[in-house]
C-alpha cells in the first residue's frame, strides 16, 4: 500500500515516515502544505497522513481539496488540536479518523491498519482465499496450512492483490500502490516479483491462485 505523510516537524515526520516503511508500507513525505497537495493530488495514494498545523497551506485546505479532486485516499488527520470542535471540523471535512498529538507509533500503526482495511473493504485482520490465509497484522502468510515466507516487497504486493482480490489488477496500478519509486517504471521490476510471488505461493502443490490475464495485468483468486 501507498501513504503520503504530509508533517513539517522533522523528527515526528522521520519516526512516522521509518514506522511505517518497517511495517511493510510505501510511504512519500512532504514536509509543507504546498508540496503536500500536489503529492496528494497528483498520485494514487491509498492513506495520507495529515497534520493540520502546516506551512505554505493548512492541512484543512487540503483536505478539502482532495475532497473537491474526488480522491479516493483516506485520511488520518495527526495534530495537536485536541478540542472537540477541531475534531468535529475535520471529520466534517472528510477526514477517516483523527489522532491527536503526542501519540505512540503503535498506536498510528494500527489505525493506518484498520483504515486501510476499510478502504478496500476487509471486515478482518485476516483474509483468506481458498487456502490462502494473510494475517494483516502479524504478516504472515500460509497456503494450505503451511507458512510461505516472503519478502518485504514480496509481502506488499500479495497484501494488494488480497485486498484487491477477484480484480483484474493492472502493472501501472500495482507500481503505483506498491512501488516506491526506486527503480524506473519503465523497468519490469512488476513482472520481477510476481514471478518472485508466483513460484512462492506454488511451492506448496495446490491449484493456481496467481494468474496473468494478458494484456491486462494479474489476478488473484481462486479458479471460477
Amino acid at each position: 500500500m501507498r501513504l503520503l505523510v504530509i508533517e513539517d516537524y522533522d523528527p515526528l515526520a522521520r519516526a512516522m515516515v521509518q514506522a511505517l516503511r518497517e511495517s511493510g508500507l510505501s510511504v512519500d513525505h512532504a514536509a509543507d502544505g504546498l508540496e503536500g497537495l500536489r503529492r496528494g493530488t497528483e498520485s494514487p495514494y491509498d492513506l495520507i497522513v495529515l497534520d493540520l498545523m502546516l506551512p505554505g497551506l493548512d492541512g484543512l485546505s487540503i483536505l478539502a481539496e482532495l475532497r473537491r479532486c474526488h480522491s479516493e485516499a483516506a485520511v488520518l488527520i495527526v495534530t495537536a488540536r485536541d478540542a472537540l470542535g477541531d475534531r468535529i471540523v475535520g471529520l466534517d471535512g472528510g477526514a477517516d479518523d483523527y489522532l491527536v498529538k503526542p501519540f505512540a507509533l503503535e498506536e498510528l500503526l494500527a489505525r493506518v491498519r484498520a483504515l486501510l482495511r476499510r478502504r478496500f473493504g476487509a471486515s478482518s485482520a485476516v483474509i483468506e482465499i481458498a487456502d490462502l490465509r494473510l494475517d494483516l497484522v502479524a504478516r504472515t502468510v500460509e497456503r494450505a496450512g503451511r507458512p510461505v515466507p516472503l519478502s518485504g516487497r514480496e509481502y506488499a504486493l500479495l497484501e494488494y492483490l488480497a485486498c484487491r482480490r477477484g480484480q483484474v489488477v493492472t502493472r501501472a496500478e500495482i507500481w503505483a500502490h506498491v512501488f516506491s519509486g526506486s527503480e524506473e517504471p519503465t523497468s519490469n521490476v512488476v513482472d520481477v516479483y510476481v514471478g518472485y510471488l508466483r513460484r512462492k505461493l506454488q511451492a506448496v502443490p495446490a491449484p493456481p491462485l496467481l494468474r496473468t490475464r494478458r494484456g491486462l495485468g494479474y489476478q488473484l483468486g481462486a479458479a471460477e
